[in-house]
């Protein structure tokens, strides 16, 4: 069966959940055979305020955010969304700490791993000048559709990111006829060192032909 990826991109207001951080946008695309197949994106209305450096980096002010719908509606619209997809997030370290504290809000958690596309790009593509997503992004010359630090736009990226990733993975697997590159190879890949990537393709399809 085909999987859906879910790419996942918060903005918020600088702070962490545990310092009362909460999110003022966020965006999901979905990828599906290999290209964007929809989009979510909604900025929203948390009850904080937002700091003039935040602001100037997002270009998400506090007036916009006066008129957003709120929080837990925007989350209950995007958890329906996503639904069973597979997650990914740039940094997924930081936004799966948003995704879990705003779903907890409203009584519900994820099921399955975020996917990280920076863990994924330091054992792929090893030699980038560091997995910062502007950086990845020049290197690999990625289509971007708005400003960065808005959530659809780095959302987009990331899922072309993602994308890209996949097809190098494929093309690293020719030998040993890797044809998918499924949501459970990356969690795997992103968990082991460099070094290990191709005893860890060898290993899946070796385990998936035994099937």
């Amino acid at each position: 069966m085909t999987e859906t990826f879910a790419v996942i991109d918060f903005e918020t207001n600088g702070d962490m959940p545990q310092n009362g951080g909460r999110p003022t946008e966020i965006a999901a695309v979905l990828v599906r055979d290999g290209i964007i197949v929809d989009r979510y994106q909604s900025l929203m209305n948390a009850g904080v305020y937002v700091p003039y450096f935040i602001e100037e980096l997002t270009g998400i002010s506090n007036e916009m955010l006066r008129t957003a719908p709120p929080a837990a509606h925007v989350m209950a619209e995007v958890f329906d969304f996503v639904g069973n997809a597979k997650l990914v997030a740039h940094n997924a370290s930081f936004d799966k700490i948003f995704w879990d504290d705003e779903l907890a809000r409203l009584h519900r958690s994820r099921n399955v791993e975020f996917a990280c596309t920076v863990l994924l790009s330091r054992r792929v593509f090893p030699n980038v000048a560091n997995h910062k997503l502007g950086t990845l992004v020049r290197h690999f010359d990625l289509p971007m559709s708005g400003r960065a630090h808005r959530a659809l736009a780095d959302a987009e990226v990331t899922a072309y990111l993602l994308l890209h990733l996949m097809a190098e993975l494929k093309r690293m697997g020719q030998q040993l006829n890797l044809d998918v590159v499924s949501h459970d190879l990356l969690t795997k890949i992103q968990r082991l060192p460099r070094t290990k990537l191709e005893q860890c393709l060898a290993r899946y399809q070796s385990d998936r032909s035994a099937r």
